[in-house]
Parts: C-alpha cells; sequence; structure tokens
C-alpha cells in the first residue's frame, strides 16, 4: 500500500513544515452556495444542483429513486489493512460465514482457511502474529538481486540475466530516491516537531494556560491582538483538524514513527517480515497461508474504506456508507503499511471470489510489480465469476496513460482489463481544485473521478476521521456499484461498469492538472470525463433493465 495516505496527520506533518505564520494566507476556498458543517462532513452523497456540491447525488438517489424498492445483500469484499469487526457503523453489515464455526479450529466448510469467519488475512501466522510493515517492491527486488548485478554494467551480464538486470536497475534507483527522500522527511519532521512545540510553548505561556484548545486560540486571536502567534497557530489547528496542542504534536510524532518504520523496513532489503507468515514468498501457487484475523495491528485504512461503502445510514453516526446496510462487507487483509506482494493480491482477490464476493474494493498500488502474471490471472479468474474489481488510481499525481501504477488498468499482455474499472479523486469544490492534486489521472487508464477529498468515514475503535486519497475514492466507487447490484441483481460486472462510467456527470472546469501547474479541462483527465452519479447511474439501470 505505498499510496501516500491523505490523512489528517500527514497534512498535519506538511503544515508543520511551513512557518505558522503564513498559514493564515492559506484560506481554502468555498463555492458561492456554501453547504452546512454536516452537509461537509458527508459531502460527496450530496447533488450539485440542489446543494452546491459535485458529490455523487446519492442522497437524491434514494429520496426520488429508491425509497420504494427492496434490495437485495450484497456481498463486498474489501481487500485492504484490515477491518475493525466490532465498529458500530460496521458491525451490522460484516459478511458471516456461516459454513464455519467460529474459534473450533476447524475448517468446517473444507474450503482451506479454518476460522474465516469474517474473511481472511495474507498478512497472518498460525501463531496469531500479524505483519503490519512490510518491504516496499523496489526495496525488494533491489535486495534480491544486489548480489548479482551490484557494480556490473548491462554489457557483461548475461544476455540471459539482461532483463532481470534492468528491472534491479530501475528499483534500485527507485529504491535511493524513496530513502533519500524519506531520510529527508524524517529530519524535517523531527524540525517540525522541534518547531511546533517550542511556539505551542510560547503561546501557553503568553495565555496563561497549560493547553491550547482551537476554541481558546480562536479567542485569542480575534480578541488579542497583541499575542501575535494566536493567528497563525490557530490557522495551523484549523487547516490541520486539530483540536488542540496535545493532538497536533500527537499526529506529528506519529508521522515521525511511521518515517523511521519506512526507513528501517519498508526500506530495509535485509528486513523479512515474511517469516512472521511462514509461507515461501516465492511459491506463486501456494495460497493456503495466513490467519482468519481479518484487523489485525492497523485497521485504520480498511475501517475507513469499509465505512465509505457500508457504514450505517441515517443513524447519526460517522458520514453514512453509500450502500450502507446493503451490503455485507467481507473483509480480506493483503495490505499491510509498505508494499503488498503479488501473491497475497492474486490470494485475496481469489479468495473474495470464491466466498461469494460480487464486487471487490481495492485500495492499494506500487510502482514495480514483479509476478504481475499471477495478479492478471486472478482477475481473469474474477472476469470468469462476473466479479467487478473498482481500483484507485494512485496518489502520486501521474498520468498512468505513460507510467506505471500496479494493479495496473491493463494486463501484461497490453489488453484492458474488462471487468475493472480504476478511480481518481475529485473534491467538494468545483473550482480548479475540483481534481485532487495528488490523484492520478489518465484518458485511457483511469475510468472515472469519485469523491476522495475530507472524506469522513469510520476508524477503529468506534472513532471517526476525515482523510483524502484514492483509497477513499475507490470505495465510495465500489458502494455505487453495491447499491446498483442490489436493486439491478441481474447486472453483470461489464453492465456494472457500462453503467457507472457512462452515467458519471461530466465536468468542463478547468482545473490544475494533478502533479502540475499548468490548467485543463477535468473532463481530459479520465475515460468517462467525469464524477460518479448515483442517481443518473440509477436512471440508467432501469433503462438498460427495462423489460420490453
Amino acid at each position: 500500500m505505498s499510496f501516500p495516505i491523505h490523512s489528517s496527520f500527514s497534512r498535519l506533518a506538511l503544515l508543520g513544515l511551513l512557518s505558522l505564520a503564513a498559514l493564515s494566507t492559506h484560506a481554502q476556498t468555498t463555492p458561492a452556495a456554501s453547504p452546512t458543517p454536516e452537509q461537509i462532513r458527508r459531502w460527496q452523497h450530496l447533488d450539485l444542483q440542489a446543494d452546491g456540491v459535485p458529490g455523487i447525488s446519492a442522497d437524491k438517489a434514494y429520496r426520488e429513486l429508491l425509497g420504494s424498492r427492496v434490495p437485495t445483500p450484497v456481498v463486498v469484499a474489501v481487500i485492504d489493512s484490515g477491518i475493525d469487526s466490532t465498529h458500530q457503523d460496521l458491525k451490522p453489515v460484516l459478511w458471516r460465514n456461516f459454513r464455519e464455526v467460529a474459534g473450533n479450529g476447524l475448517d468446517d466448510d473444507k474450503n482451506g482457511y479454518t476460522d474465516d469467519v469474517r474473511g481472511w488475512s495474507f498478512l497472518g501466522g498460525p501463531d496469531g502474529r500479524n505483519i503490519t510493515v512490510e518491504t516496499l517492491e523496489q526495496t525488494r527486488i533491489y535486495g534480491q538481486y544486489r548480489g548479482q548485478f551490484e557494480g556490473k554494467t548491462r554489457q557483461v551480464v548475461r544476455k540471459a540475466d539482461r532483463a532481470k538486470f534492468d528491472l534491479y536497475e530501475q528499483a534500485k534507483a527507485s529504491y535511493e530516491k524513496a530513502r533519500k527522500a524519506e531520510e529527508t522527511r524524517l529530519a524535517r519532521l523531527t524540525d517540525a516537531l522541534t518547531s511546533n512545540t517550542a511556539t505551542f510553548e510560547r503561546l501557553k505561556q503568553a495565555l496563561g494556560t497549560t493547553r491550547l484548545d482551537s476554541g481558546l486560540v480562536h479567542q485569542a486571536a480575534t480578541r488579542q491582538p497583541a499575542v501575535a502567534e494566536a493567528g497563525p497557530v490557530y490557522a495551523f489547528m484549523h487547516r490541520a483538524g486539530m483540536a488542540s496542542d496535545e493532538d497536533a504534536l500527537k499526529a506529528l510524532n506519529a508521522a515521525i514513527k511511521g518515517s523511521r518504520n519506512s526507513l528501517e523496513m519498508g526500506l530495509n532489503p535485509d528486513y523479512n517480515p515474511r517469516a512472521i507468515v511462514g509461507d515461501n514468498p516465492k511459491d506463486l501457487r501456494e495460497s493456503r497461508y495466513g490467519n482468519p484475523d481479518i484487523q489485525g495491528p492497523d485497521a485504520r485504512h480498511g475501517t475507513h474504506c469499509a465505512g465509505i461503502i457500508g457504514g450505517l445510514r441515517g443513524n447519526g453516526l460517522g458520514g453514512d456508507g453509500v450502500a450502507g446496510d446493503m451490503v455485507r462487507i467481507m473483509g480480506v487483509r493483503s495490505t499491510p503499511s509498505g508494499d503488498e506482494r503479488d501473491k497475497d493480491v492474486a490470494n485475496a482477490i481469489r479468495y473474495a471470489v470464491d466466498n461469494g464476493a460480487q464486487i471487490i474494493s481495492m485500495s492499494f498500488g506500487k510502482d514495480f510489480s514483479p509476478d504481475k502474471a499471477v495478479v492478471d490471472d486472478a482477475m481473469k479468474y474474477a472476469a470468469q465469476k462476473n466479479v467487478l474489481l473498482v481500483h484507485a488510481a494512485g496518489n502520486s499525481g501521474l498520468n498512468t496513460d505513460k507510467d506505471n501504477n500496479y494493479p495496473s488498468a491493463r494486463y501484461l499482455n497490453g489488453k484492458f482489463i474488462p471487468n475493472q474499472i480504476t478511480v481518481g479523486a475529485s473534491s467538494r469544490l468545483n473550482t480548479s481544485a475540483l481534481a485532487a492534486g495528488f490523484s492520478n489521472y489518465g484518458k485511457q487508464t483511469v475510468d472515472v473521478f469519485a469523491p476522495g477529498v475530507d472524506i469522513y468515514s469510520s476508524t477503529p475503535g468506534n472513532t471517526y476521521a476525515t482523510l483524502s486519497g484514492t483509497s477513499m475514492a475507490a470505495p465510495v466507487v465500489a458502494g455505487v456499484a453495491a447499491v446498483l447490484k442490489s436493486y439491478f441483481p441481474q447486472l453483470s460486472a461489464l453492465q456494472l461498469k457500462q453503467i457507472i462510467e457512462q452515467s458519471a456527470t461530466p465536468y468542463h472546469t478547468q482545473v490544475l492538472k494533478p502533479g502540475a501547474k499548468d490548467m485543463v479541462d477535468f473532463a481530459t483527465l479520465s475515460k468517462s470525463g467525469g464524477i460518479v452519479n448515483l442517481y443518473e447511474a440509477v436512471k440508467l439501470a432501469d433503462k438498460m433493465t427495462m423489460v420490453k
């Protein structure tokens, strides 16, 4: 899962590198018809005409088109970091393998996975331990071939090994670049922690308090102009979504810990977390490994994605899932912090398909895929079984028509994967910021965009958080697909993809091209040129399934 996850703490980490005094000049533009705070929290469900927000018109669809219809449950697999199976917004919608008896240590249904009541983890060992951090794929490739190729030139390498040598050279360059960048990031985060800690202490002394909460700081900024640092600190806390200085420093410390983990594990070619699992990573045919712990040690990302799809609607909690209680969420764990292995991804897809998933949400990606063939085979298997794959486009601001991001939109033979839909991220602002600045894009390889900026959803321990990324946009589309499949169960995976693409609302807003400074037509960033729209998708599904 090498996608940068744009969460509250990562935004804080970035902001912490800036001068606090500069932050007050970076106010976010809002539409003329500003939505209410409650609407902002669940903005992805809103409608452009009714609410002034480029959401997916889910509320309108439920209100005007779906109210009198009866849905049928749809199984959606979330291949991710893990899901908190006890979360109040998710527990009622979790998939249950009724053929399996929980905790008896037997493979009751003879599917090869013991006690897989809620799903399966391909990152766990039989003793209950779980991988938390994996190496990056470029780290693994570099470590695998450095003994064979280090110090050699292509000319002296045997012709039979030159393809491997070329891969090694690419991976080594990427590894060294990533390691240098992470070392720089860690140094800047550490400096930011020192600087912000000192700033907070000075402000606490000036205000005569031991704790800076955002309300107190805001009051000081508006009523005590002599306290010069109050304004910038409030702007900093407000933009980062932090309620207090304690939250801010806690988030910065978490970012520093993550950076150190990346250097010590993700970018360490000598680190081998696979000993925890006990499988043979080189045996791509091996599939009977792992454990039934679908939560794992860090389920924040997966829990958030699951909530976007199936969080209970209308219960006053969270931000409401797109599909709500019409889905059954199957947890399949194969994507740790670091890069998922192709073998695990392939097995996760096959497990989901074999156990009844009709839609699979995949919010992960990486720069290298040395065993892509095994993933391709699993995707072909999903196609044969009429399963739709929904994949996040990636968060590197790249044109994936030219730059690699895996799993890609094409098979190794160059043909497009017919049952996969690839999703870019959009924001709630129909301005130059409509396309998320981090989102990958591609007129051929990204099918649609969907809300992926500041998405409020479930996080472990009955908590909620606002996160950003194409990781959030993909489950929005998975939720749309689930609604369609629920109300129109006869639709095939290919028809679901067709409807979602053809019903997307086209936008011709001039936007900043992700990862660049030039302006482009939003419609040029994806195949459909639009943002998914549940209301229009339901209307189109009605037409397609109407009995003549």
